[in-house]
């Protein structure tokens, strides 16, 4: 009896340990469940390309810094969609990734700078990288530039200095033909001429990847010889952004404009022809402030 006892004893106490084994590691598999699932994150931060810290620091002739100078990088950081200014100190921080950058810095009053820099890979050194920039003074009382009556002259104050595209220049220019309704005349046209985008390259207007962040706030101001204008945003014009072929016409049917001419701005989408500015003569890439 008391063998049996102990036999059941001992049966007793081995199922028991074998419980108490299982829970333990159960317990054990849970923890290491957990800890897996919160190192995936800090792996998966791991694969993510490292940025390396970088001041801009924008100043005058004197050493002074130049506070609210307006900067653009080529190509805009991830976080291009903040607003890029100097602070007060005329210094700008941010986060790039290694390679090669175009720098353009302005600021009314002064001449706009522009430069190159490289980026070294992020290693241990924390120590952010300066890239310094001094602003000339800008000209005072400079005389006005006088183009010929039949330039197309292109600006954008903010990327290039200013373009005047003679006729001999736009006619060998690639061209794409549009066919249109104008509801002034009620009438189905066909117009070829240059795309919009093609003569904003011209000026480095931001475009296609570049056209993100601070520069959706860009807009073009296209102006005929009689004053008329029309306003439209740069994404209006981008393929990315929509596939209407906003152009500049300077033929109808295969013939010269005439008294529209020598260009007219094409606005295919619109319903109303209100866009198409006759005798255009001077389109200007602007930035609502």
């Amino acid at each position: 009896m008391w063998t049996r006892c102990g036999v059941s004893l001992l049966a007793l106490t081995e199922n028991r340990f074998r419980a108490i084994l299982s829970i333990v590691c159960m317990q054990n598999f849970r923890k290491l469940w957990l800890c897996a699932a919160l190192a995936a994150p800090v792996a998966l931060c791991a694969q993510q390309v490292a940025t390396a810290p970088v001041e801009i620091s924008v100043s005058d002739p004197s050493g002074a810094g130049v506070a609210h100078a307006r900067v653009r990088i080529v190509p805009s950081p991830d976080d291009a969609g903040k607003k890029l200014e100097t602070d007060e100190k005329g210094r700008l921080g941010l986060k790039l990734k290694a390679g090669s950058y175009a720098l353009f810095v302005s600021e009314p009053g002064f001449r706009e700078a522009s430069q190159l820099f490289e980026v070294s890979a992020p290693g241990s050194n924390t120590a952010a990288q300066t890239v310094r920039v001094i602003l000339q003074v800008g000209p005072t009382g400079s005389p006005q530039a006088i183009y010929a009556a039949d330039a197309l002259v292109l600006t954008a104050e903010r990327y290039h200095l200013p373009v005047a595209v003679t006729p001999e220049e736009f006619r060998a220019l690639p061209h794409v033909t549009v066919k249109v309704h104008n509801g002034h005349s009620d009438a189905d046209e066909n117009y070829s001429g240059v795309l919009l985008v093609a003569l904003l390259a011209k000026v480095n207007a931001p475009m296609g990847h570049e056209l993100r962040g601070e520069s959706m706030t860009c807009y073009v101001v296209a102006t005929g010889s009689d004053g008329y204008s029309a306003v439209l945003s740069l994404a209006e014009i981008d393929a990315e952004f929509r596939a209407g072929q906003v152009i500049v016409a300077d033929s109808r049917h295969g013939k010269p404009l005439g008294k529209s001419g020598p260009y007219e701005l094409i606005v295919p989408d619109d319903k109303r022809p209100a866009r198409w500015v006759h005798n255009l003569n001077f389109i200007a890439v602007q930035q609502a402030r």
